[in-house]
């Protein structure tokens, strides 16, 4: 495994595979330590990201006197405009 991972899905990918093996359950002691070692380090990269993500989100969110603004996502509008400029 690399020590850093390139970006957030390679992390979950990688932090997936890590508990497929886990769970299975037929690792010795040592290698399952070092796998759940490297799945939390995994975990708190994939973390990071995604506060690092939404912090950019709120900024970009912000109204004209500087205060985020908070709406809620409406999915069932973008499927309908998904579908309409097909």
């Amino acid at each position: 495994m690399k020590n850093e991972p390139q970006n957030f899905e390679t992390s979950l990918e990688e932090l997936e595979r890590i508990v497929r093996e886990l769970e299975r359950g037929d690792l010795p002691l040592e290698k399952s330590l070092e796998l759940f070692e490297q799945g939390v380090k995994l975990s708190r990269a994939c973390q990071e990201r995604l506060n690092e993500a939404e912090r950019r989100i709120e900024i970009l969110t912000r109204d004209s006197q500087g205060r985020a603004t908070v709406s809620e996502f409406d999915s069932e509008n973008e499927s309908d405009e998904d579908a309409s400029s097909a």
